[in-house]
C-alpha cells in the first residue's frame, strides 16, 4: 500500500486554510497544517493534522519546518502557499512598515517558503499552489495595496511555473472570489490606524464597505475547498484555477468595461466622488 500523499498548508488556522486541510484530509492527504501562534498549531493538531509552527514571514522559523519534515522523512505533495491578510485604507495613508508587512506575507514569503520547501516538492515531483485573488485584476479604492500584493503574486506565480517545470514541480494559482472567511473582520481591524488627520477620514463609511465587499452573499470556506479540490485531483495545467462568487464575472468586468465607466462605478460604491471644480 503507498503512502498517501502530503499536502502542507501555509495559514492554516482559519478561513480557507483550514477548510481546505479539512477536504485535503478527507481526501486521503496527509496534511500538515502550519500556523505561527502556539495556541493555533495546538488547535490543528487536537483536530488531527499534523501541526507544525510557521512564520512565513522568519527566515528561522521556514528552515525550522523544513528540518522538521526531513527529520520525519516527508516529502510534500502539495504546497499551498495560503497564508496573507488584506490591508484596507487609502493607498498614500500606509506608513512604510504596513506596505512592508502586506508584501512581505502576501508576496515574498510566497517565493521564500516555497525557496526552502524546493528539495521536498522534487522529492515527490510535486505542485505549487498559490492562492490569488480576484482583487489582482478588479482594482478598488481603499484596496489598492492589497490588490498590488496579489496582482504581484499572480506575476511571480507565472514565472514560478515557467521556471520549475524543468524541475519536475508544477505551479498554479487560484483566482478566489468572495469567500466568507472572516477576511471582513481582519480587514476592518486593519482600518483602526485611520487618523482624523487623514485627508479620507471623511470617506471612512466607504472603506469599511470595500472592507466588508468580499463577504456579500459570498461562498463558504467549505464549498470553496471541495470545489478547489476537485480540480487539483486532475492533471496541472498552465491555466489558473477559478473559485468562489465572482472569479470570472468581476474579471471579465474589466477586461470589458471601459475604465472610465468602471472607475466611476467603484468610485460611487465606495462612498467616493469627484471635486468640484
Amino acid at each position: 500500500m503507498s503512502a498517501p500523499r502530503t499536502a502542507l498548508i501555509t495559514g492554516a488556522n482559519s478561513g480557507i486554510g483550514l477548510a481546505l486541510a479539512t477536504e485535503l484530509q478527507q481526501q486521503g492527504y496527509q496534511v500538515i497544517a502550519t500556523a505561527r501562534r502556539d495556541d493555533a498549531v495546538a488547535k490543528l493538531a487536537a483536530a488531527g493534522f499534523l501541526a507544525l509552527p510557521l512564520d512565513v514571514n522568519d527566515t528561522k522559523s521556514r528552515q525550522a519546518l523544513r528540518q522538521a519534515l526531513q527529520a520525519r522523512g516527508l516529502s510534500v505533495d502539495l504546497l499551498v502557499n495560503n497564508a496573507g491578510f488584506g490591508a484596507m485604507g487609502p493607498v498614500l495613508d500606509f506608513t512604510e512598515q504596513q506596505w512592508q508587512a502586506q508584501f512581505a506575507t502576501n508576496l515574498f514569503a510566497v517565493a521564500l517558503v516555497t525557496k526552502e520547501l524546493l528539495p521536498l516538492l522534487e522529492a515527490a515531483q510535486g505542485r505549487v499552489l498559490n492562492i490569488g485573488s480576484v482583487s489582482a485584476s478588479l482594482v478598488t479604492p481603499f484596496a489598492g495595496a492589497y490588490c498590488a500584493s496579489k496582482a504581484a503574486l499572480h506575476a511571480i506565480s507565472e514565472a514560478m511555473q515557467m521556471e520549475l517545470a524543468p524541475l519536475g514541480v508544477a505551479v498554479q494559482w487560484v483566482v478566489t472570489g468572495a469567500v466568507d472567511t472572516g477576511f471582513a473582520a481582519r480587514a476592518s481591524a486593519e482600518l483602526q490606524w485611520l487618523s482624523e488627520q487623514s485627508p479620507w477620514w471623511r470617506f471612512r463609511d466607504g472603506i469599511t464597505r470595500r472592507a466588508n465587499a468580499s463577504q456579500d452573499f459570498p461562498t463558504s470556506a467549505a464549498a470553496y475547498a471541495k470545489a478547489l479540490v476537485k480540480q487539483l485531483q486532475r492533471p496541472p495545467t498552465r491555466s489558473p484555477l477559478y473559485v468562489g462568487r465572482g472569479a470570472r464575472l468581476l474579471p471579465w468586468l474589466k477586461r470589458w468595461l471601459p475604465w472610465p465607466l468602471l472607475s466611476w462605478i467603484l468610485s460611487r460604491k465606495f462612498g467616493l466622488s469627484a471635486p468640484t471644480r
